[in-house]
């Protein structure tokens, strides 16, 4: 069995590395906040159906601010505060 650790953006299983692809451009940088913060609530509305719109932002933001490439991040902590 192969190890693998964690996405520090969003938290899926790779092999090697601190980010997915699905967190990373074509050079394999971490995609800008404005990029990946629409996707992640995208996938937590179509996780629970039932969430609003404003609720999955909420809990993006309170998801990305305890994840490695994002816990410093200006517009993260920005957001974090006026929630």
């Amino acid at each position: 069995m192969t190890d693998t650790t964690r996405c520090e953006s969003c938290t899926m299983p790779i092999e090697s590395g601190t980010l997915c692809e699905h967190c990373t451009d074509e050079n394999g940088a971490l995609q800008p906040f404005d990029e990946r913060f629409p996707r992640m609530v995208q996938w937590a509305m179509h996780q629970d159906a039932s969430i609003t719109r404003e609720k999955a932002e909420r809990q993006t933001i309170e998801f990305m601010a305890t994840m490695p490439a994002w816990r410093d991040h200006p517009e993260v902590t920005a957001r974090l505060k006026n929630t």
